[in-house]
């Protein structure tokens, strides 16, 4: 009866929110899940779910492969429950249940899709069920709260000795792949994996995690790079790195944003290796419940500042999240591999959820090419200017504290490309200050 009441008064709850947010332009985020959670700390077990459960986890790439899942299913006729705006920890994920179930606590779908924290998947999956995890990447990553990446993998790995469902792994991050091997007896292991593209490199350019074998700790060997440690590894002692692949990714063409997986021939509005791998999983999915990627993939848009087209003042900009050393390399990566000139807003805070501690910046790679000036904002915008300046670019660099200054001096110069890259809190901020510049 308890439960029963919770629900109801949550459901109360929810319409007061919804109507005190649109008045105010603001989201409600996990406001709901944090008040339940305080009411009944296992109401995630009260729940009745019946339907399959996927789940994404990763460092970087979780909201755009969960929307494309959910999109996916969503374009193959069925009814999907998602945390589609990416509040991915308990208190995200109960206000995302509570809000699609019943009063006596059924949720109606034919899938639920969440995207979930690296370090909340235990936590969760101990009280709903779980048919599918996908996992992505691991890279470092907040280490005020995450600690190291090693410490992360542990947790999952743990978890992954007594889980005997579908596990989605990208073949190619030594730190993922070895999930495999967490519960010998689990034969539904499902690896994806891409071919070189055009940039990958002999070299390690940027700053990565997996140098060695976790089995005998013997150093990797790679064939290639795709960015950071993801690419063609294996280990010249135990072999590890020669998993059986279940989806390949190959022929991938960022010009023309096409690959190819077996003799599918795919179409997509995304020209960056960093989502062709997002894409893979998306597509390992939908082969195991028996559906097609082929369409929805054509039509899939990036959106919510992840990786996203924009048009300011007639000005084309691309604005994109980095919120560690891999998603900023990966980026800039992606300006490099763009030859037109351009310039950058790199806004950076260090609230509370970015992690206070900022000295990830320092794995930066500021190579940059036909970057004709930066500008910073934020919180931290001289020390992203120090950071730029100490790299070597010799360009114009132009730092502001507003971040309305930043947007007003970044279209002062038309006619040339605007890449805008921003951290965590400061990504829905900045996406909303361009919008609002456009207007005026």
């Amino acid at each position: 009866m308890y439960n029963f009441l919770v629900i109801c008064f949550a459901k109360l709850l929810n319409v007061i929110a919804k109507i005190v947010c649109k008045i105010l332009k603001k989201d409600n985020g996990n406001m709901l899940g944090k008040i339940v959670k305080k009411m009944n700390p296992n109401i995630l077990k009260y729940l009745k779910i019946k339907c399959p459960v996927i789940a994404v986890t990763a460092t970087n790439g979780k909201t755009t492969t969960n929307n494309a899942i959910r999109y996916a299913l969503e374009q193959n006729g069925k009814k999907v429950v998602s945390n589609k705006e990416g509040n991915n920890m308990e208190t995200g994920i109960i206000t995302t249940l509570i809000k699609n179930c019943t009063l006596t606590g059924k949720v109606k779908a034919d899938y639920i899709t969440l995207e979930v924290d690296e370090s909340y998947v235990p936590i969760i999956f101990s009280k709903i069920p779980l048919n599918t995890l996908v996992v992505l990447n691991f890279f470092r990553d907040q280490l005020d709260r995450n600690g190291e990446v090693e410490s992360l993998i542990l947790k999952i790995n743990d978890f992954l000795k007594i889980y005997d469902g579908n596990l989605i792994l990208n073949s190619d991050d030594p730190n993922v792949a070895r999930l495999g091997k967490a519960n010998e007896d689990n034969k539904n292991v499902f690896y994806f994996s891409v071919d070189k593209y055009k940039y990958a490199s002999d070299d390690q350019k940027e700053a990565g995690e997996g140098k060695f074998c976790p089995f005998d700790k013997t150093r990797l060997e790679y064939e290639y790079y795709q960015y950071s440690h993801i690419g063609k590894f294996k280990c010249p002692k135990c072999n590890y790195g020669e998993e059986e692949i279940y989806t390949k990714i190959k022929n991938v063409d960022l010009e023309n944003m096409t690959f190819y997986e077996g003799n599918i021939h795919y179409e997509t509005k995304a020209n960056n290796i960093y989502t062709v791998y997002n894409f893979a999983a998306v597509i390992t999915v939908l082969k195991l419940y028996n559906m097609s990627a082929l369409e929805p993939l054509k039509t899939f848009k990036l959106n919510n500042g992840r990786t996203e087209l924009l048009e300011i003042k007639g000005e084309v900009t691309i604005i994109t999240l980095a919120k560690n050393p891999t998603g900023a390399n990966v980026s800039l990566r992606m300006i490099n591999e763009d030859k037109e000139e351009k310039e950058l807003l790199f806004v950076l805070n260090d609230n509370s959820a970015d992690g206070q501690d900022v000295s990830w910046i320092w794995d930066i790679n500021f190579e940059v090419y036909g970057i004709k000036r930066i500008i910073t904002s934020g919180k931290r915008a001289y020390d992203m200017a120090i950071r730029i300046k100490t790299s070597g670019f010799n360009e114009k660099i132009e730092a502001y504290l507003n971040l309305d200054d930043a947007v007003k001096s970044l279209y002062e110069n038309t006619k040339i490309k605007k890449y805008v890259i921003a951290n965590y809190t400061a990504l829905r901020p900045t996406r909303n200050c361009l919008i609002e510049y456009d207007k005026k």
